[in-house]
């Protein structure tokens, strides 16, 4: 794969023109100072060509011969020649040697000549080479110096002219660098000034084709999932939707719940003299009632079960809870004005049913059926509860949840489980910590019971905050292979105090234990409050955190925050994975929340995976990590402290 180059290219162009200009003013340079120093010998060696032919004449001359020794040494003075010697093969005739100081004799210039007109004579003679004594003079170098001077200018000019020039260039490609970075949504369009315009103006349109396929990818995805899962006219879930996720609730361990169902008598009649207009107002009327009614009780799941026929999922409600529901839903109903032929007083009927872990979702399904004809019978707008032995009676309230509750932080917080996440190849990804508290007689709670009545008090940052303290403690204390995930509520992060107090605790703690703790924020709230937990996310990543986006495909969103919020993890719901071997229309919802992570770094990891045909299909379809029973129980970390025994039974089990 091709990298990008570390030098932008102005500077590149900028450091190769003044290269090229400091090698030929150094090349320059080079060829002056050895033609100046050949100038200087030729000088040197034709003035002491002269002086050996005054000597050749003069010594030639009988009478020039004996006055030699009063005009050769001014002569040799003058010339700079230090030592001269005229020789014969009798013997040396006349010998001279300067009296100035010279510091370095190595310098001197030797050289010897043969006399024309004397045969058998020589002369050898060392001169003080030329430009030796001269120093820097501003009248003799001051040319040189002024075309240096104006080459350093003009080249300085030049690069202020070479920067201008390129400067739309260098936009466009600190531009191409913040791309590169993943800050596309930032820079969709570019400055005018940048350079080549073509390049930028491609640049742009490419962006915009594929933000643009991005988007028609998530609206396809989303459309796949709405038309699989969720009743065109009212938004609510299909029929398919609800019994898969009663299925699962009902194969879980330790759960409950009730199941009703609503359906408005003679639908046909209505749709016969009325049209299909006006009834499908009366369900969008019934739907946004349920809706509405349905929004204190979190993890409800409302579904048009068939075309005059609704059914509601309550999950870990009392059955007091439930029958309060009921009543409030019937009078809520009771005052909805229906069309005729409609009655007034008898149009409308609920069957109610509990349910518990290990019960048949189709028996379930036959006891919501006759319970809703047993009011019917009755003859007006009523509800009816199928009578069970099993009904849940014993449920806490508020007051006695809070009670609980405090009991619970004053005594150290709630009691930490964990269980490991690894990746196909078997890699260990991290531990995910799970809450459970003691009732008064000791008895352990799971977080699906309790969370409720934590956010009915308002304690979830009190439970989060608890959870993250304990969680820090332990990365600090164990090796720093490591890895924890936290989860952390949307009602938490919604409050300033909380995120405060996050920020804070995690400033305080060394970036290697951040680099190895991951937060799990649910899908469903992280989507509804999108722009508040924008920066509390970014916030997160920013210290260097994981950030693990839980519980996806609970309810059917848009998975364009995918891109928004850049999360590490995404964990999809465990209602999706369960039995997916034999269900065709999870294995579609998961394909489309793979294709929708295809141009992400985000990792897939499914949860719930209870046995070796449903990991085979999840493996098949493209996940990158699986969590479950399958692959390892819930362990408590108070048995190891440090959790190295447990850490080796987490992830003791090799699934290739």
């Amino acid at each position: 794969m091709r990298k990008a180059s570390g030098m932008r290219l102005t500077n590149r162009l900028v450091a190769f023109v003044t290269l090229i200009v400091i090698c030929a003013i150094f090349v320059i340079f080079i060829g002056g100072a050895v033609s100046f120093r050949k100038l200087g010998q030729d000088y040197l060696t034709h003035y002491l060509d002269g002086v050996v032919e005054v000597i050749d004449q003069e010594l030639a001359d009988p009478q020039g011969s004996q006055a030699i020794s009063r005009w050769l040494p001014k002569l040799l003075k003058a010339s700079n020649v230090v030592e001269l010697e005229v020789g014969s093969s009798a013997g040396v005739v006349y010998a001279f040697e300067g009296l100035q100081p010279l510091s370095d004799r190595s310098i001197l210039h030797e050289s010897r000549y043969e006399l024309e007109h004397n045969p058998g004579f020589t002369v050898t003679m060392k001169s003080i080479p030329p430009y030796t004594e001269f120093t820097y003079s501003i009248g003799a170098m001051s040319s040189i110096s002024l075309a240096i001077a104006i080459i350093i200018l003009g080249l300085v000019w030049g690069m202020d002219w070479l920067r201008r020039q390129l400067h739309g260039s260098e936009l466009l490609e600190h531009r191409g660098r913040l791309i590169l970075a993943g800050r596309v949504e930032e820079n969709e369009v570019g400055d005018e000034q940048e350079w080549p315009a073509t390049a930028s103006l491609a640049l742009d349109k490419m962006i915009a084709e594929l933000k643009d396929a991005r988007q028609e990818r998530s609206r396809f995805d989303t459309f796949i999932r709405t038309h699989t899962f969720l009743d065109q006219l009212t938004g609510a879930a299909n029929r398919v939707l609800f019994d898969s996720r009663l299925q699962s609730m009902l194969q879980d361990q330790e759960t409950h719940g009730a199941v009703i169902l609503i359906r408005i008598t003679d639908w046909e009649e209505l749709l016969a003299d009325k049209g299909k207009a006006e009834a499908d107002e009366l369900i969008q009327d019934v739907g946004g009632i349920l809706s509405n009614l349905i929004q204190r009780y979190p993890d409800t799941v409302l579904s048009r079960y068939f075309d005059a026929e609704f059914a509601i999922l309550l999950p870990q409600q009392p059955a007091k809870e439930v029958k309060q529901f009921s009543n409030s839903l019937m009078n809520a109903l009771d005052r909805l004005s229906p069309p005729a032929p409609l009655e007034p007083d008898n149009w409308c009927h609920i069957g109610v049913t509990y349910c518990a872990s290990g019960e048949r979702r189709g028996r379930i399904m036959d006891e919501a059926d006759m319970a809703l004809r047993s009011a019917q019978l009755q003859g007006s707008n009523s509800w009816y509860a199928f009578k069970k032995d099993q009904q849940f009676e014993d449920a806490r309230g508020s007051v006695r949840w809070r009670t609980l509750l405090d009991a619970i932080f004053s005594s150290g917080g709630p009691v930490m489980y964990q269980q490991s996440v690894q990746l196909v190849d078997g890699t260990p990804l991290h531990r995910e910590l799970l809450s459970r508290i003691r009732d008064e007689n000791g008895m352990l709670i799971k977080a699906s019971r309790f969370l409720t009545a934590v956010e009915q008090v308002g304690f979830n940052a009190r439970m989060d905050q608890c959870v993250v303290t304990k969680a820090l403690h332990m990365l600090k204390s164990e090796p720093i292979t490591e890895s924890i995930s936290v989860n952390l509520s949307v009602e938490a992060l919604l409050e300033k105090s909380f995120v405060k107090w996050l920020r804070d605790e995690l400033l305080q703690t060394p970036r290697t234990v951040l680099n190895r703790l991951s937060f799990e924020v649910p899908e469903g709230g992280l989507v509804k409050h999108l722009d508040a937990m924008r920066p509390v996310t970014r916030m997160l990543v920013g210290l260097g955190c994981k950030l693990v986006v839980d519980q996806a495909g609970r309810t059917i969103v848009s998975t364009h925050y995918i891109k928004d919020i850049r999360a590490d993890y995404i964990k999809l719901h465990r209602s999706l994975v369960r039995e997916i071997n034999l269900r065709q229309e999870n294995q579609l919802f998961v394909r489309s929340m793979l294709g929708a992570c295809a141009d992400s770094d985000v990792q897939v990891i499914a949860v719930g995976v209870e046995n070796a045909q449903e990991w085979q299909v999840l493996k098949q379809l493209g996940v990158n990590g699986g969590q479950g029973r399958y692959f390892s129980p819930e362990i408590s970390t108070e048995h190891d402290p440090a959790g190295n025994n447990n850490s080796r039974k987490l992830f003791g089990k090799n699934t290739n």
